[in-house]
């Protein structure tokens, strides 16, 4: 059986090892409630405080009770966006992009149907932000402004750490950015921006799925969706997933170091490289040097994407056709719609995320099996060029 290749780390990534090692006693011995005050409690009452600072370290907060653990990034963008509308009750605007993943996004739809606005600004054909146009769009009675920090489809960075300044030297409107495809690949320093929210999501940086964390600045009172105990200190009740948190800690500790994305970002780039040239009318999609490192999404005009994406799985790879969250519709991404990419175009794309195992030795496989896949499903449908 051939080997597997995972080219989809921007739907999920494998955990470092030491991360299962590190979780493994908190499913056995240490497994005391870390709301008690016992000596059992007290231990893994610990453990968690040790995952705070880690988490914390990872995403540059400026202390560690800034991080709320929760169970994943829809959570935590779920929690920031309602959190501050419940806040200001007498705001009824948000401001956001049409570009955010579907956590935020859909969460936006069905507020508006609950009466509130919503300003979704668009991008241009590279997937960048108009930042002007999302500053003109504040108003007195907007209550939070949801802009993600890297796009999970194309890779394309926001300047977010610059929109937070601007939006907060006009407006005191509350400033959420989701962070989940970021954190991990990129340096955040939340501490030295304007940012008053950031949800992260440990699955995305090798850690276990089912945690996250909602970076709550130092001075902001969000009010919490969950009613119950007094865990998270009164933020959010419900006793702790101690062994998620601990692998989640792990992993902020070890993805901390981004050195390993150096590598990522060449073999990115070789592989992009190979298939705009060797693919006939491909495209890239997304600005070229303003985006994660490990992102790659290619077009491959007058072809299906999700043709595509079936023959490299017959071949061992794995690949996405954009948002793992929005994988079983046939439909054109929202995303590359928001760009104005054509509608061939759209249809036929590939997202290729690698991640810190991927090898030099596997993106040349990724390539041949591409370029094989796109010319099999040419001569199928009688295209030549």
């Amino acid at each position: 059986m051939q080997e597997t290749i995972y080219f989809d780390n921007n739907a999920t990534t494998r955990p470092f090892p030491e991360v299962a090692e590190a979780m493994a006693p908190f499913l056995g011995g240490h497994f005391g409630n870390p709301s008690s005050s016992h000596h059992v409690g007290r231990a893994v009452r610990q453990a968690i405080g040790d995952a705070r600072e880690s988490v914390a370290g990872l995403i540059g907060a400026a202390a560690a009770d800034e991080i709320v653990f929760t169970s994943g990034g829809t959570e935590s963008d779920n929690w920031a966006i309602l959190g501050a509308l419940r806040a200001m009750p007498e705001r009824r605007h948000i401001v956001t992009t049409a570009v955010e993943h579907e956590a935020v996004r859909k969460l936006c739809d069905r507020l508006e149907l609950d009466g509130y606005e919503v300003s979704r600004i668009g991008v241009d054909c590279e997937g960048r932000l108009d930042v002007e146009a999302l500053l003109e769009s504040l108003r007195p009675d907007t209550a939070v402004v949801s802009v993600m920090t890297a796009n999970n489809e194309t890779g394309v960075l926001f300047p977010i750490a610059d929109i937070a300044a601007a939006v907060r030297k006009r407006s005191d409107a509350l400033i959420h950015s989701d962070g989940v495809n970021a954190a991990g690949k990129v340096s955040i320093d939340l501490k030295q921006t304007a940012i008053d929210l950031f949800s992260i999501s440990a699955h995305k940086f090798h850690g276990p799925k089912g945690v996250g964390a909602l970076y709550i600045r130092s001075g902001v009172e969000l009010p919490g969706i969950a009613v119950g105990g007094g865990q998270e200190s009164g933020r959010r009740a419900g006793t702790e997933a101690v062994h998620q948190i601990v692998g989640m800690g792990v992993a902020a500790r070890l993805a901390a170091d981004l050195t390993p994305m150096q590598k990522v970002a060449e073999l990115r780039d070789r592989l992009e490289g190979e298939l705009l040239g060797r693919v006939p009318n491909a495209f890239r999609n997304g600005a070229a040097g303003e985006r994660l490192p490990n992102t790659a999404n290619i077009s491959s005009a007058d072809t299906n994407g999700e043709s595509i994406l079936a023959l490299l799985d017959v071949a061992g790879i794995c690949v996405s056709t954009g948002s793992a969250c929005n994988a079983e519709t046939q439909e054109a991404s929202a995303v590359l719609k928001a760009m104005d990419i054509p509608y061939s175009r759209a249809m036929g794309s590939i997202r290729f995320s690698l991640g810190r195992f991927n090898t030099e030795e596997e993106v040349e496989r990724v390539i041949a099996a591409t370029v094989d896949a796109v010319e099999r499903l040419r001569k199928l449908s009688g295209i030549t060029a």
